[in-house]
């Protein structure tokens, strides 16, 4: 896994993640990487393999979120030919590919109960053993797993296994996300449209504006580090002046001609036409009068809701992410405010 973006970074929180990553490195052990989607956990995971004794053997990744679950155990295992219908030859899984080196198990938390079985195995003992094989394969394998949950939540739910939770988290590193290291933003900016202005071909880099700068800096960047670089790359390029950037667009997708995000809703029929028209004005009647703050805070919230649905694109996780929320909060929100069958 070679990487051309590098670890940038210079505020506290960050060096002293950066830091607990480089102890454990040396050390034979499991560690776990936490944080927020575009913080870097596969840039640390790296980090991991490359100040290891394991640095000259194998770096092996796998996106535990990109397969079907039918398909993850034949890929951390390997399989034989006949296991499975289009299992024509015999082929080694992620464990065999990472022997003697290290394993980077990204979304570590969408693994099915089956998968984690067979993982805790692995790790515990060593050995793995291809599908549709009753002979053990011994492994070397050092477990780098990075997700972006929290993990003993989904223990105490029962969807991931607290014994397997204990063998992979001896070190834990959690990355910060951007918003919390805000010194850092302009750093990172002018990095990535240094590099940028360098591939449009440009003989000099301008920079940003102090406005710009400070508009960058405030900005919550729910999409942390990756999306920095999304916006940053985009200014560079739509930027034709001999002079610092002072335009910048976080939205790609704003514009007034966009298509609306909630489909209309068919024609109601008459009663139902009533029924609605009369909770608007009980809602409206409500804003006047004295009792009203329930109500307004109830439609201010679901409306919040709404918007935020809309603008991750109905991705549920995001959108928890983007409010500030625990999927449970977001799932229990969307269902007192009947929001349920927008994102069905």
């Amino acid at each position: 896994m070679e990487r051309q973006t590098q670890v940038l970074g210079q505020s506290g929180v960050f060096l002293d993640a950066l830091e607990r990553a480089s102890r454990a490195a040396a050390l034979d052990r499991p560690v776990l990487v936490i944080g927020e989607r575009g913080t870097g956990k596969e840039l640390v995971a790296e980090r991991l393999h490359r100040l290891s004794p394991r640095w000259d053997q194998p770096l092996v990744v796998m996106n535990c979120a990109a397969l079907p679950e039918t398909l993850i155990e034949a890929e951390l295992f390997g399989h034989e030919a006949g296991a499975f219908t289009g299992a024509t030859k015999q082929r080694q899984g992620r464990f065999e590919e990472a022997d003697g080196g290290t394993l980077f198990l990204d979304e570590l938390g969408t693994l099915s109960m089956g998968a984690q079985e067979r993982l805790l195995r692995a790790v515990e003992y060593g050995e793995i053993t291809r599908i549709g094989s009753s002979r053990p394969v011994r492994v070397d394998v050092r477990i780098v797993a990075a997700t972006n949950e929290h993990l003993p939540d989904k223990v105490d739910r029962h969807e991931f296994r607290a014994d397997l939770l204990d063998r992979l988290s001896f070190e834990v590193v959690t990355l910060p996300p951007l918003r919390a290291r805000r010194g850092d933003v302009a750093v990172l900016a002018d990095h990535f449209g240094r590099r940028m202005a360098a591939e449009m071909g440009w003989e000099r880099w301008w920079g940003f504006t102090p406005e710009a700068t400070e508009q960058l800096v405030q900005y919550r960047w729910p999409g942390n580090v990756r999306e920095l670089r999304n916006v940053v790359e985009r200014a560079v390029y739509r930027w034709e002046r001999a002079e610092p950037i002072a335009q910048i667009e976080f939205d790609p997708f704003a514009s007034p001609h966009r298509p609306r995000s909630v489909a209309a809703k068919a024609p109601a029929s008459a009663p139902e036409a009533e029924q609605e028209a009369d909770s608007h004005d009980e809602v409206a009647a409500c804003e006047v009068g004295p009792s009203d703050f329930k109500s307004r805070v109830a439609r201010f919230e679901k409306d919040l809701l709404s918007q935020a649905l809309a603008e991750q694109r109905y991705n549920q996780r995001a959108t928890a992410e983007a409010l500030g929320l625990t999927y449970d909060q977001l799932r229990h929100a969307l269902r007192r405010h009947d929001l349920i069958g927008a994102v069905a």
